[in-house]
């Protein structure tokens, strides 16, 4: 594995592991803010974030790549966390969780239409695509009864598939050769111009004086600043490095780290569903991966011999 491939590998465990603990800053959020307005400022801290960092400005872009941009924008910024959040109102957070893993599957199926040839696809990836999304459902209905809303559960599976696109433009983005820091800020630019109108249609309010909470602020840093500013522009480095499909694998782990948190921040409970759950999601990546299966394989003969 060249030493590239592995700083891709690493920036994307780094995103996954933040935005698995998101869930914790959300819902502390969500005790007084909307999830536009939760949406709106976590992104426009990001922005910020992203310009002080890196205040160059973005020139010699062509029409097609500005459009790129756009789309980008729109699916990853905006329409995927607004179907994921009217989701989460209709129907089950497990059955969310489990649908938005579908979003691996989309990548590949929308690869092979777009006839991508640089997005591999084989026999290791789909075994371990299949081991894993078997954890997160085993982490996702642990003791519950599995329950169906037909609005809920389409927006939720509307929601994989969209990140799915936006993946695959993000990939596109990365063939320009353009500062990955300053093609996450535009995308980031086009997903507030989008979300802008969705502020008047969801009743957009926001109390300054609650900003000004602890639990309020250092939340929306957190969301702003790590979840927003650093992952997208480490997802997105990690997509230009590994490709759309390899990248999207580690979804998958977003669940683990879910529970992993849950565990030693809101001290719940691990049953031994869960157990197996988090083990067959984390063999289930690694077997996607391009020579995971083969290690596996190789441990297996040589302890047999």
């Amino acid at each position: 594995m060249e030493n590239k491939e592995v700083l891709g590998h690493v920036a994307v465990l780094l995103t996954i592991l933040i935005w698995g603990t998101t869930f914790i800053s959300t819902k502390v959020l969500l005790q007084f803010f909307t999830p536009v307005e939760i949406l709106a400022v976590r992104f426009l801290l990001g922005y910020c974030a992203l310009y002080i960092i890196y205040p160059r400005r973005l020139k010699g872009m062509s029409f097609k790549q500005e459009l790129i941009c756009l789309f980008a924008g729109m699916c990853g910024i905006c329409l995927y966390y607004l179907c994921e959040n009217i989701a989460l109102s209709y129907t089950l957070a497990s059955n969310v969780g489990v649908l938005i893993c579908l979003a691996p599957l989309f990548t590949v199926i929308l690869s092979r239409f777009f006839k991508l040839k640089k997005e591999k696809i084989g026999i290791s990836f789909c075994i371990g695509c299949v081991i894993a999304f078997g954890g997160v459902v085993l982490i996702s209905f642990d003791n519950q009864s599995v329950e169906f809303n037909f609005i809920g559960d389409c927006l939720a599976v509307l929601a994989a598939l969209i990140w799915a696109i936006y993946s695959l433009l993000t990939k596109k983005l990365g063939e320009f050769g353009i500062n990955t820091i300053l093609l996450t800020r535009r995308v980031f630019f086009y997903g507030l111009i989008f979300i802008l109108p969705l502020s008047f249609v969801f009743d957009f309010s926001l109390n300054q004086d609650l900003l000004f909470k602890p639990e309020v602020y250092f939340n929306f840093l957190f969301l702003g600043l790590g979840a927003s500013a650093l992952c997208f522009v480490t997802w997105n480095f990690a997509v230009k490095i590994l490709g759309a499909v390899k990248t999207d694998v580690y979804i998958y782990a977003v669940p683990v780290i879910t529970v992993i948190t849950s565990v030693l921040i809101l001290h719940e409970v691990v049953t031994v569903k869960i157990l197996i759950g988090l083990a067959l999601t984390l063999l289930g990546v690694f077997i996607a991966e391009e020579h995971g299966l083969r290690y596996i394989v190789f441990l297996f003969l040589y302890k047999k011999n």
